[in-house]
């Protein structure tokens, strides 16, 4: 599918399914489209790609109209006209950047897609040439504009910040530079967000705290783990095995979906908030604490920045028979100076409780990362246990 097909009424009107295959893995997809046309007997849905059990390629099954729900909410949230213009800096197999296609649709607004590998001084001189007035970023990206020190363009009135937990550090640091960061909070299965940053002025009481959008119900029990229904959840999943059979798992709309995110949830007045407390496999267990290894790694990447350490440096949690789970501190092999990495880690202990120190630092040949500039922890590990492996003795 052309990325002009996008944004226009053939497409979001039309019962044509669209894949959105990752161009770096279009095998993933063999099949697919005749499974969902056949045996789903799906009309008008959209196909995303996201992590399944065991490595086994695994896709959210959404309808059109479930991002033009999404997409409705979104632009009333942030007041879009047609006179606003997007810049397109995610990939189009990812919900977060395909969703600004149909907020273009729904609204009338224009936009503008970067093209090639992400460099954060392109992204801003975009912004400022094209006039752009709102734009989607992850975390990383954001990281790479405040280490770089780029000033935002005049022209941007809200940059939304979503597929990661932004630190509030972060934030503050980018703010500060001029760029009108809103954190949010969706995934997938919800056809992009589900609670987005407030602008009233509340945030200011609660930072962390993100407006659910209206057409979510969510709740959560004595675990904190969020559930949500609403018009615009996924339909299912559809899972391949390991002979190329395609399967599909449904989800209950009257039940809906439990994540496997941790949140809290409040209302205040009229309005009802979420805040982000982290990911249920980020918590793991250090001589009997439970530790949230995301909040670790913020900690980390806001120390870096004070340092003015540039390279990335990643918290990666192995088992570890004494202490059930001991952290590494991995680094790139030849990307940081090694005086400057040990000054790290050592700045990193000293301000830590000591079940949350690192044992020690190792180097990779190459760090995997996402198309999105993540870093997978659980692929971090996994090569870590490979090289450990391979040593001899």
């Amino acid at each position: 599918m052309e990325t002009a097909d996008l944004s226009t009424s053939r497409f979001w009107e039309g019962d044509e399914n669209h894949i959105a295959v990752n161009p770096q893995r279009a095998s993933d997809a063999d099949g697919l489209a005749g499974f969902a046309q056949t045996k789903l007997a799906a009309r008008g849905w959209c196909f995303f790609q996201t992590s399944g059990s065991e490595g086994s390629p695994k896709w959210v099954g959404l309808t059109k109209e479930a991002f033009l729900i999404s997409a409705r909410a979104v632009n009333t949230f942030f007041d879009t006209t047609p006179a606003d213009r997007w810049l397109v800096a995610l990939p189009l197999h990812h919900v977060g950047g395909f969703a600004i296609h149909a907020r273009c649709f729904v609204s009338g607004a224009g936009h503008a897609t970067m093209s090639g590998k992400w460099e954060a001084r392109a992204f801003a001189e975009a912004c400022a040439d094209g006039s752009i007035t709102l734009a989607s970023l992850v975390p990383t990206q954001l990281f790479d504009l405040v280490r770089d020190r780029i000033t935002a363009p005049s022209s941007v009135r809200a940059v939304i910040v979503g597929g990661g937990s932004l630190s509030p550090d972060l934030r503050t640091r980018a703010l500060e530079f001029g760029w009108p960061v809103c954190a949010s909070y969706g995934m997938t299965e919800a056809a992009s967000q589900i609670a987005t940053q407030s602008t009233d002025g509340y945030a200011h009481a609660a930072p962390e705290a993100m407006e659910v959008l209206p057409h979510w119900e969510t709740s959560s029990g004595a675990d904190e783990v969020l559930v949500i229904r609403g018009p615009a959840l996924a339909k299912g999943f559809a899972v391949r095995d390991g002979r190329g059979a395609w399967s599909w798992q449904a989800i209950d709309e009257s039940a809906g979906l439990r994540t496997r995110d941790r949140v809290r949830l409040w209302q205040h007045g009229t309005r009802r908030y979420l805040q982000f407390i982290g990911r249920e496999s980020a918590f793991i267990k250090i001589c009997g604490e439970l530790v949230n290894r995301d909040a670790l790694q913020q900690r980390l990447d806001a120390l870096a920045r004070e340092m003015n350490f540039t390279e990335k440096a990643v918290l990666v949690p192995v088992p570890d028979s004494r202490r059930e789970t001991v952290l590494i501190m991995v680094f790139e092999r030849g990307k940081s100076v090694p005086e400057a990495r040990a000054k790290l880690v050592e700045s990193y202990n000293s301000a830590s409780r000591p079940f949350e120190r690192v044992l020690t630092a190792r180097e990779l040949e190459e760090m995997p990362v996402s198309d999105l500039g993540k870093h997978p922890v659980a692929d971090l590990a996994a090569k870590l246990t490979s090289v450990a492996a391979a040593r001899p003795g």
